[in-house]
């Protein structure tokens, strides 16, 4: 294919979806860990013992069976909800259909959640709400035994092949198998795609501000958010276009255009087999002739040369923090997993903002605690994941910097007619103790209390 010819099925995949668009529909995705509280590692035969029961419960059915026959996905077709594992079996996700209001999602979460915590109870686990899990050095920490999940770790693991890069890798391959995130999917038209995307990048460090919940204890716990670093710093940030923030202002569609034909593919499937090869450049792939990926199959790894096909755009894998899909929505995903009591936090906070684009941009056009201070978005997201504050900026204008966007997102709610805004409580509570998630975790651990118990607080 040509450039051109690329440029127009980037298009259509990923812009097309959003012309003509009506209605706005929420699609929301939770990742919890899975928690032994017993400080063992998580039986997989007791996860999968789980997995029946449930299905049998809500009318689930089977959509993906690892290579030992055990279910890891499945569909309810009467909502369009989604329950799997994601990574691994140490990592419970629950996708919801997409809905008109959030009360519909929230009352399905209940139910699911409560009926996961009842089984789980008599063998000492439980969900819990919590970025990191807490008990990652002792689980097992594999793949679930698929080729997509096998190549994605191997792509993974593959991080020092590219030593001679000029950048770091941290030494988590594994991480998606204990990290776990909230995220959401909005419905945007195409008109208002530049504006949405420029504006939430702009307060990715707000964000940070208020759902750190990503700590490496023992490790690293100056860092609250270890989400970012966790992506960026591994084989998918090889490309920094595939991963993070924007680091320039989108103000057209072209715009988006051009960063998706900046972005690199790093995966195909030939013959029923995932293929992972050194990330390329999209728009250089279908130059190529034939390249050579690698496979796993009986925990050997194997090459096969290929040539590219037009169909392995879908293959495209990126992870910004704003995502646009090929469903026509953007996906947030920067938010680690909230605290159960606060599920719904995220899905509330990026809902209500979304057609208050115009008041976020003036109020930070007028802010002084935090931005026009010498950094960009990019760089003080950096800064606001970390424990300390930093010195440049004043703690209580800065939280009350944070009020002000709570607040419209607040008025965006309200205007939606559903009440919804309840759900953005947990936030203002934030705001007035200067805290989130992870800060919180860390206060408790210092003043004695047991890691157990915050696990089952934040359960």
């Amino acid at each position: 294919m040509t450039k051109e010819e690329v440029r127009n099925r980037l298009y259509d995949r990923y812009i097309k979806p959003t012309e003509n668009k009506k209605n706005l529909y929420i699609g929301v995705e939770i990742e919890m860990p899975i928690v032994n509280l017993e400080h063992k590692a998580v039986d997989f035969e007791i996860v999968h013992r789980l997995t029946g029961e449930f299905l049998k419960e809500f009318h689930f059915t089977p959509t993906g069976i690892d290579e030992q026959g055990n279910i890891y996905s499945a569909l309810n077709r009467e909502n369009g909800d989604i329950f799997s594992y994601d990574c691994s079996y140490n990592n419970m996700e629950f996708s919801f259909g997409k809905e008109s209001e959030l009360h519909s999602i929230h009352g399905r979460f209940r139910r699911y959640y409560d009926f996961v915590q009842d089984f789980f109870r008599p063998y000492h686990y439980t969900l819990t709400g919590m970025g990191i899990n807490p008990n990652r050095l002792v689980n097992h920490n594999v793949p679930i035994e698929n080729g997509r999940y096998k190549m994605l770790f191997h792509h993974l693991s593959s991080f020092a092949k590219y030593a001679w890069l000029p950048m770091y890798f941290h030494r988590y391959p594994q991480f998606g198998m204990f990290s776990s995130a909230s995220q959401v999917q909005l419905d945007v038209t195409k008109e208002r795609l530049p504006e949405v995307i420029n504006i939430f990048n702009q307060l990715e460090p707000v964000k940070a501000l208020l759902f750190s919940n990503s700590v490496l204890l023992g490790e690293n716990e100056g860092l609250l958010c270890c989400r970012d670093m966790l992506w960026e710093n591994s084989t998918h940030g090889i490309n920094p276009h595939n991963v993070g923030m924007y680091d320039c202002e989108i103000k057209t569609v072209d715009d988006i255009l051009n960063y998706i034909s900046t972005t690199a593919i790093y995966c195909a499937e030939r013959e029923g087999k995932y293929l992972n090869f050194k990330p390329v450049n999209i728009l250089e792939y279908f130059t190529l002739e034939k390249l050579t990926g690698e496979y796993l199959e009986n925990n050997q790894i194997h090459s096969m040369e290929f040539q590219p096909k037009p169909e392995d755009i879908e293959y495209l894998r990126t992870f910004k923090f704003e995502d646009l899909t090929y469903r026509g929505t953007v996906e947030f995903r920067s938010a680690c997993c909230q605290p159960i009591s606060d599920v719904m936090t995220v899905s509330a906070f990026h809902l209500g903002l979304l057609n208050k684009t115009e008041e976020l941009q003036n109020l930070i056009k007028s802010d002084t605690s935090l931005y026009h201070k010498g950094y960009n978005a990019v760089e003080l997201r950096r800064q606001l994941v970390k424990k300390e504050i930093p010195a440049y900026t004043d703690e209580n204008d800065l939280y009350s910097l944070a009020k002000g966007v709570l607040d419209i997102c607040r008025q965006g709610l309200s205007e939606r007619g559903f009440g919804e805004e309840i759900y953005i409580s947990p936030l203002y509570e934030r705001i007035e103790k200067h805290t989130n998630p992870a800060r919180s975790m860390l206060e408790q651990l210092k003043n004695g209390v047991r890691i157990d118990e915050i696990v089952k607080e934040y359960s």
